[in-house]
């Protein structure tokens, strides 16, 4: 086991941690687990009641740290993850009101580093709060400071830390010109570097596993590399929708040796890209639309392919495994469903859909194979979810609940 995260560079991992925005190394993929190898009906063990928002939760520690809003304040809380039992809880004010009336509360997942809580609500407020106690550190605010628009539903990035910063992607400006992506001190919260003008998106940046020194980026334009230590912009390509009413919200998913996939709905489709370490150069291999189209669900890869539910919410969407070195479709499950999050653990696959089921699948690429099919959470949510110690903290829009995958 590595000593430290690729991602939230001064936490040190431990068995079974879930310390940010799609896992230990930002892959949708849980580290240092117990295998899977039947297909029994989840056991639940515990429920938290949550205002309202869409941020999935973290696990460090054996503890569970979760945002949410309830009334005009946003809620940072720990909670003892074998139990619930509470252990701090933190509350900024907030009048953040989504534009389409879909949901007032926080959509970022927080970032767990250094004995630090980093959160970004929606309001575009960035907070660092103490792990042990709650206790608020420090704070920036994204709109005083960088004009960083409110776009479609808040400000969304779920923050990464690494090399001692942390990383969003915020859309603003300032005097001092474009601060599309941002750089935050993670001791202090004074802001290192601001880079490009590109609009923010509903995607979180993800650092490249074959080149600690470079994160990319997916931003409302497209695919976006910079250097972390001033915010170069090493390379980019413009991927999205030709329609403004579009967003961008898969994160970018290493898919190995360098290569990056990127997809998106609204007619884009993915695309997979080489980023060469030794010449900072990225080069686009394909770029195919209708093969894997996803709306906010980061597609999870293993084994040369990527598995992902294609199409738009509205519609209807497929779950659909991905040849990665060619883009060719190597199946597609027969039942379609509304949405939902994937997180892979070992062999096998955990689908949270929109519907509150959860389906156990396995990671094969000749066929789609259910294992298991169970109601866990109340319909109607698109929350992330995390996975430590073989329990599923997943949650709605009235709850958290923890399950016990067997």
């Amino acid at each position: 086991m590595r000593p430290l995260l690729l991602l939230c560079a001064c936490t040190t991992l431990h068995a079974g941690d879930w310390p940010q925005f799609l896992g230990p190394q930002r892959t949708c993929t849980a580290a240092d687990e117990a295998p899977i190898t039947g297909a029994s009906e989840p056991e639940p063990l515990w429920r938290r009641m949550l205002g309202s928002g869409h941020a999935g939760p973290v696990v460090f520690k054996n503890r569970v740290i979760i945002t949410h809003r309830q009334g005009g304040e946003i809620i940072t809380e720990a909670l003892e993850a074998a139990d619930g039992k509470p252990v701090w809880k933190h509350s900024s004010p907030t009048t953040y009101r989504d534009s389409f009336g879909f949901d007032n509360g926080p959509r970022a997942v927080p970032c767990i580093a250094a004995g630090k809580v980093i959160t970004h609500g929606p309001e575009g407020m960035v907070e660092a709060l103490d792990f042990d106690t709650g206790a608020k550190i420090w704070s920036y605010d994204t709109v005083a400071e960088l004009e960083s628009p409110q776009g479609y539903f808040g400000r969304a990035c779920s923050p990464m830390v690494v090399d001692v910063k942390v990383l969003l992607n915020v859309g603003g400006k300032n005097a001092q010109g474009g601060a599309g992506i941002i750089a935050l001190d993670l001791a202090t919260g004074k802001l290192l570097w601001q880079a490009t003008d590109d609009e923010a998106s509903y995607s979180s940046p993800v650092q490249i596993p074959d080149d600690k020194d470079v994160s990319a980026f997916f931003t409302r334009r497209g695919v976006l590399v910079a250097q972390n230590s001033d915010g170069k912009v090493l390379a980019d390509d413009s991927f999205r929708a030709g329609i403004d009413a579009s967003v961008n919200a898969a994160a970018p998913v290493p898919c190995g040796d360098g290569r990056l996939l990127f997809t998106a709905a609204y007619d884009v489709g993915a695309g997979l890209w080489q980023w060469n370490k030794a010449e900072h150069k990225l080069t686009s291999v394909w770029k195919k639309a209708d093969a894997l189209d996803c709306h906010y669900t980061t597609p999870v890869y293993h084994a040369g392919h990527v598995y992902g539910l294609h199409g738009r919410q509205e519609t209807g969407m497929a779950l659909r495994c991905l040849d990665v070195a060619t883009g060719k479709v190597a199946w597609e499950a027969p039942d379609h469903l509304q949405g939902g999050t994937l997180i892979l653990v070992g062999d096998k696959l955990l689908l949270h859909s929109e519907a509150g089921e959860l389906w156990i699948f396995s990671a094969d690429p000749k066929k789609f194979n259910l294992l298991q099919r169970s109601q866990i959470t109340r319909a109607g949510h698109r929350s992330h979810d995390a996975y430590s110690n073989g329990l599923l903290f997943a949650r709605d829009a009235e709850k958290m609940v923890v399950v016990k995958v067997k």
